[in-house]
């Protein structure tokens, strides 16, 4: 296993360093290779230089026989075709045998999206006379009129906050920012939990600048973000199953509704690729045919 952990090792600073990709990105890749490692191993294949196309199909057969999602083979697949792509790279290895490997077909999931009168419930079923009533308003505005990841909103700081110039800066994927405009309701709604119940804290040394705390001064974590909103759903017997991401696809969808362009919707969500973005274009044919019939120009009179 030694010489596996070498390369894996060499392959994680490189998607560090010259990917630049997030903590989180960069512990799949690992978690993809060290079932390659693994699979290897037990077939008595002592090096990656060694692995041929006909292992990997044995490999993505043992994937399926495991009864894994095509979704998960495939998350798996992208993070071993990467790993040799980076052996080529290094000239490690002279051909890359996962060249042929083929994706599991994957159905494009369209995501759970919530209406304006459900996020308007949501928002006003928060207790705001308990001390994280005021704060988990203002998580809630944030989340959905600015379109933050989870991850985004528990690191947001006061520093990256520009009120005046109406906007906040965000360091996304990859640490790559991005500005996204703030809306005078986010402002009021940060101004009122902090001016009630942060400012009446006492705040952890490392943790003064975090915009959002917990009962005990801290920085809020994704999972504590996540209890929030089931609770809040919960409570209103809201049939649908939502997380803090609920508020982001929310956003893209009532921004896209309203006409917004594409593009600018990539560059708010922080997306590298449009076809990312393109999954917001799930919208009911009526809204579509409508956009047509009113933009072409073959169906201008």
């Amino acid at each position: 296993m030694s010489s596996w952990n070498c390369y894996i090792k060499d392959f994680v600073s490189f998607i560090k360093i010259e990917k630049g990709l997030a903590e989180n990105s960069v512990l799949a890749y690992q978690n993809d290779v060290r079932k390659l490692a693994d699979f290897s191993i037990a077939n008595s294949i002592q090096s990656p230089k060694d692995i041929e196309y006909s292992h990997l199909k044995i490999l993505v057969k043992e994937l399926y026989d495991l009864g894994l999602s095509a979704r998960s083979q495939a998350r798996i697949i992208s993070g071993i075709k990467h790993f040799f792509h980076y052996l080529m790279l290094e000239q490690e290895i002279n051909e890359d045998p996962s060249e042929l490997l083929e994706m599991p077909k994957i159905g494009r999931k369209l995501p759970e999206v919530l209406t304006i009168e459900e996020i308007d419930k949501l928002i006003e079923s928060i207790d705001l006379s308990t001390n994280e009533g005021h704060r988990n308003k203002a998580i809630l505005e944030t989340l959905y009129s600015c379109g933050l990841r989870v991850s985004e909103l528990v690191n947001l700081q006061f520093e990256n906050i520009f009120f005046k110039e109406g906007f906040i800066r965000v360091t996304g994927k990859g640490n790559k920012q991005r500005l996204v405009p703030i809306s005078p309701s986010v402002e009021k709604e940060i101004n009122i939990y902090t001016k009630f119940t942060r400012n009446h804290q006492t705040i952890k040394s490392g943790y003064e600048s975090y915009v959002f705390l917990n009962r005990r001064g801290a920085k809020l974590t994704r999972v504590m973000i996540f209890t929030i909103i089931k609770k809040l759903a919960d409570s209103i017997g809201l049939p649908k199953n939502i997380s803090p991401h609920t508020f982001r696809h929310s956003f893209a969808t009532h921004l896209l509704e309203g006409g917004a362009n594409l593009r600018a919707i990539q560059e708010m969500l922080g997306h590298e690729s449009i076809t990312t973005t393109e999954i917001y274009t799930h919208l009911d044919q009526s809204f579509l045919k409508e956009a047509i019939t009113s933009f072409h120009p073959r169906n201008r009179k």
